[in-house]
């Protein structure tokens, strides 16, 4: 079936070129984005304000559990759409009174209803319409997007165009094209096609935003059609693997990565309120090192050596600091040789900032800073829901110490654990896979992940972690086990993790060299030592702290998605068969 549309519409571009008409041209002058004729005349309604509205009810139909409802004034030419409950039976030619919230709802504005009466004053419609949406008083445009709906009336035909951002309708009139073009347009164009538009702005009877079209142009004929039901793309590894396809059918998944880029401008803009510069440090490494994950490894042919996709951008950072830039960030893909599930993915997206003169202290008053600012610039709110959880962002973030933590929920403490005997025998005891042979360093870090990471849903700072845990992290001023680091956990995912930055080089060397017996005992995810940056460290790092947060993760819980797939464009897939 599929084939034969495709060489139905071939046919089609054949006809166009036969025609003397280019399906491909060169360009398209447009006057004005969708989005911005959107902004123009549709002023943004309140979300917290209730409206008690009176008209006459117009017609009703049914959809799902609601009725839509076409409400018009009672003396002007203007009405409304009204979504109400099937609750009450609601008949037209019925002078009524609604009350709820006003939205936008496929292109109209609309009252989300939840109350209805009739026999009551409320405000007239009219009023209401004029307060929120503008007349475009036939303004000329020029506009273009792809067409996702055409309906032909015969000698009229409606439709609409959208692009990433928005859409609008646009109605073709035989009286105003010629029948030769209106044929045309009914003949060649196909749902899929992407189409300039001339003409003029207007509101249908339903006050929706129109283009009445004296010209048009094919921009691009498409000789594939969308999928089935394309408008519900549910299929997610289709989805995943053909993003371009979910991205026209879906607003969801248009709306996360829109979301995402407001993110990360968010978060630069609180970087960079505080003085730290943005750089870019090498992603193709001699060393793989600045973080416990195993690395891709890849070859250079000129120099003849290999080389690494890096882990993480930590130890050029730090260098930076040593050579006197004092505050920078980097935002970039990091690259881990790992298994893939619903919160890894191969690639991914860090900031990581480091910043002289602070600790991890200050690091955690910063991180709740930025991101309550990244809540309130993305989502309006500091509370939020992230697969069914209901988080709380309003009050200070929680803070627990590692061994602690560990101890109120299975009475050993600190020193039971640092035996590494008696952490292997508790840990086989508990059913942690494969305790026999892991390291004492995996150990922890699995039993900690048992017994603690599922009880962290609120916003909760993990501090103090083992010495062995935190190669890179500043041995804890109070205690020579510990280290100076946190992690961010929420909703039991790790979004941030951050230290103050170990500076002295003889300690950093003999970490490195404890990381190679971790190599030498089967750890893949050991590091190697980095000779530049121990002499770099030679040379003088000031007191500094460091943090890394994770972008995905970060988005995921912004857009309350359960895979890490859903924010990421083109996510790492097999191979189709």
């Amino acid at each position: 079936m599929s084939e034969d549309i495709f060489l139905h519409r071939k046919e089609k571009l054949n006809l166009l070129k036969e025609k003397g008409i280019n399906p491909y041209p060169h360009k398209f002058q447009i006057t004005d984005s969708l989005e911005d004729i959107r902004k123009e005349f549709e002023l943004p309604v309140p979300k917290d304000k209730e409206f008690s509205i009176k008209g006459k009810i117009k017609r009703v139909s049914k959809k799902d559990e609601e009725y839509i409802i076409r409400f018009e004034d009672l003396e002007q030419h203007a009405e409304i759409q009204v979504i109400y409950p099937q609750k009450d039976k609601i008949q037209p030619n019925v002078i009524a009174v609604f009350k709820g919230k006003l939205d936008r709802i496929d292109g109209k504005l609309t009252l989300v209803a939840h109350e209805y009466k009739e026999g009551e004053d409320g405000e007239p419609v009219y009023k209401i319409k004029s307060m929120y949406d503008k007349d475009p008083e036939r303004k000329e445009v020029a506009v273009a997007g792809r067409l996702i709906a055409l309906r032909d009336q015969g000698k009229a035909a409606f439709g609409h165009i959208q692009d990433a951002y928005s859409k609008i309708q646009i109605y073709f009139k035989s009286d105003i094209l010629g029948e030769e073009r209106y044929k045309e347009i009914m003949d060649l164009v196909d749902i899929g096609d992407i189409i300039g538009v001339k003409g003029n702005l207007f509101r249908t009877m339903t006050g929706e935003l129109t283009v009445e079209i004296t010209d048009f142009q094919i921009l691009s004929k498409s000789l594939r059609a969308l999928p089935e039901k394309w408008h519900g793309l549910k299929d997610t590894e289709y989805r995943y693997r053909y993003r371009f396809l979910d991205l026209i059918a879906n607003q969801k998944s248009r709306e996360i990565f829109k979301l995402r880029a407001k993110a990360i401008k968010s978060l630069r803009e609180y970087l960079e309120s505080k003085g730290f510069i943005e750089v870019e440090t090498p992603i193709l490494q001699p060393v793989a090192s600045g973080a416990l994950a195993k690395p891709f490894i890849t070859y250079h042919n000129a120099l003849d050596m290999n080389l690494y996709l890096r882990i993480a951008p930590e130890l050029y950072l730090k260098m930076l600091i040593v050579g006197g830039f004092n505050r920078v960030f980097e935002i970039g893909r990091n690259f881990r040789n790992e298994g893939i599930d619903t919160t890894h993915n191969p690639e991914f997206t860090m900031v990581e900032f480091y910043a002289a003169y602070l600790d991890y202290n200050d690091l955690m008053i910063m991180t709740e800073e930025l991101i309550r600012k990244i809540l309130l610039d993305t989502v309006g709110s500091l509370k939020i829901k992230w697969d069914e959880v209901e988080l709380d962002f309003e009050k200070p973030f929680r803070k627990i110490a590692f061994f602690e933590a560990l101890k109120e929920k299975t009475g050993k403490d600190k020193e039971f654990f640092l035996n590494e005997e008696k952490s292997r025998e508790f840990a086989k005891s508990v059913g942690i896979p494969k305790a026999e042979t892991l390291t004492h360093m995996k150990l922890l870090d699995k039993l900690f992940e048992h017994f603690i990471e599922e009880d962290l849903v609120q916003p909760t700072f993990v501090i103090d972690f083992p010495k062995i845990l935190s190669p890179l992290a500043k041995t804890h001023r109070n205690d020579p086990d510990l280290v100076e680091r946190f992690e961010l956990i929420i909703n039991k995912q790790e979004i941030a993790n951050a230290y103050t930055e170990l500076n002295d080089p003889i300690d950093q060397r003999e970490r490195f060299i404890q990381q190679l017996r971790e190599k030498e005992m089967g750890d893949e995810e050991a590091m190697s030592i980095d000779e530049t940056f121990i002499t770099a460290l030679e040379y003088g790092l000031p007191p500094t702290a460091g943090e890394g947060i994770g972008i995905d993760r970060l988005v995921m819980m912004l857009t309350d998605s359960v895979s890490i797939r859903e924010v990421i464009l083109f996510p790492t897939l097999r191979p189709e068969r």
